[in-house]
């Protein structure tokens, strides 16, 4: 597919985006008070939202990154989780959020929730700026949800085709019709 040529269909407004993770960074606030909060981006989808995200977050918050891979440059995961760069140490005491971009299978967060948890972590749970409940393949509802999306290939705001594309300010659906 040709990117460039087609039809790009914003899903998610920058605007949107940014009223949401405004409130989301309000709801955790409020949720992890008195609490040691330990935030885990998923590197590198989650990059961007991530980073707006935690400067909406009025409580002091620890931010480390992992990276997984079960995508490659693919639309869907391949289903396989592959750990690329974990946390370091015991996280005993600590509150974990783990942040992604987009939440589809629910594979990978299913998976480095559990791996997290071997950790020693008091909880751990899940924040993710869209999910796609209809190609849900394990039991997983996220705890903080931006939006519930469709079943569509989207890109932009961190998310990627090729790579490229993630620094768009807004979500995006690629249309089969050239320009």
């Amino acid at each position: 597919m040709d990117i460039e040529k087609k039809v790009w269909e914003v899903l998610l407004s920058e605007e949107e985006i940014q009223t949401r993770a405004k409130q989301m960074g309000e709801e955790i606030s409020n949720d992890y008070k008195e609490k040691k909060l330990l935030v885990v981006s998923l590197l590198k989808g989650s990059f961007i939202f991530t980073a707006d995200l935690v400067r909406r977050i009025s409580i002091p918050v620890k931010i480390e990154f992992m990276t997984t891979s079960s995508y490659g440059h693919g639309q869907e995961s391949s289903g396989n989780i592959n750990i690329i760069s974990d946390v370091k140490g015991d996280l005993t005491g600590y509150d974990v959020l783990v942040v992604d971009d987009i939440t589809d299978s629910g594979l990978t967060m299913k998976y480095v929730m559990e791996h997290l948890k071997t950790k020693n972590p008091t909880t751990v749970k899940c924040c993710v700026l869209l999910d796609k409940p209809d190609r849900r393949q394990v039991d997983l509802v996220p705890d903080y949800l931006g939006f519930t999306i469709p079943d569509k290939f989207v890109v932009g705001y961190g998310l990627n085709y090729g790579d490229y594309y993630r620094n768009v300010p807004y979500v995006f659906v690629v249309t089969e019709q050239d320009r």
